[in-house]
């Protein structure tokens, strides 16, 4: 392997704790980005899981380097997909919600930074019970999650 990969590996290593955040009863895990230019759009992924007897609800995510961020659902019909904006997600009880391709995403809406593998996204969720999460998203090479963050 090239040294340069090798320290591209280390730091991605290195990096991967950022993405778990967790709270009493919710966790986020495996946050994860793709390659983006300034002033489009990038995407969050990441599974959130309600360790809780209460069901509860994303409401709201920030982040420092995008304009605004919406939530979204993908749907496949007809051979045809579509996007759906969503005011919230619900997480079950004891259960998880999974955002990723083709399902639920976070679309960060006019990135104020580009977004190269390796980097880090942070961002702050909000939800229904009050509860926040700081959460680091790093950026893959575009094709999945970096295989570092599945560190569970």
């Amino acid at each position: 392997m090239k040294p340069f990969a090798l320290i591209a590996a280390a730091a991605v290593l290195i990096a991967a704790p950022a993405v778990h955040a967790k709270t009493a009863t919710l966790e986020v895990q495996r946050a994860w980005s793709r390659p983006a230019v300034a002033g489009t759009t990038g995407i969050g992924y990441m599974v959130v899981v309600n360790h809780g007897r209460a069901a509860d609800a994303l409401e709201k995510v920030e982040t420092p380097i995008a304009s605004r961020v919406e939530m979204h659902s993908s749907t496949m019909s007809g051979g045809v997909m579509s996007m759906e904006k969503q005011d919230k997600v619900a997480v079950p009880a004891n259960g998880e919600t999974t955002f990723g391709p083709g399902a639920y995403h976070l679309m960060l809406i006019g990135l104020t930074k580009t977004l190269k593998p390796g980097d880090e996204a942070p961002a702050t969720l909000t939800f229904a019970s009050g509860a926040k999460l700081r959460v680091k998203f790093v950026v893959s090479s575009g094709m999945g999650p970096p295989t570092a963050i599945d560190h569970r």
